[in-house]
């Protein structure tokens, strides 16, 4: 019998994945290390809901905790409800950089659509 490996989680043609990315402020923990931040979704792309999402934190709460923001909306549908729980509830010297990296994304995202 062979030894089939599987298939990667988001191998199916309906998986997109959208990154964009946004300047840092200065002075923050991250412009140390990186001038940029990074936002990446994975997008199903038959009902435009985000699977899984990622960003570029050196503490992983962060992400884990921007993650259950964004994992479960419809772009573009509900982007302003995203951007009003971000600033609501991400209460980070980041937010702005945060909030202009998932438009960054949207858009790129928006642009494939488009594109179709």
């Amino acid at each position: 019998m062979e030894n089939q490996t599987p298939a990667p989680r988001y191998a199916a043609d309906k998986y997109v994945l959208a990154t964009g990315f946004a300047q840092l402020p200065k002075g923050t923990p991250l412009t140390d290390t990186q001038k940029m931040f990074a936002c990446s979704l994975v997008i199903d792309s038959t009902t435009d809901g985000v699977v899984d999402a990622s960003f570029s934190f050196i503490m992983g709460l962060n992400e884990e905790f921007l993650r259950g923001l964004v994992i479960g909306t419809t772009l573009p549908r509900d982007f302003d409800l995203l951007q009003k729980r971000v600033k609501e509830r991400a209460l980070v010297p980041t937010q702005g950089t945060i909030l202009q990296a998932l438009r960054s994304t949207l858009d790129r995202y928006l642009e494939r659509t488009t594109k179709q």
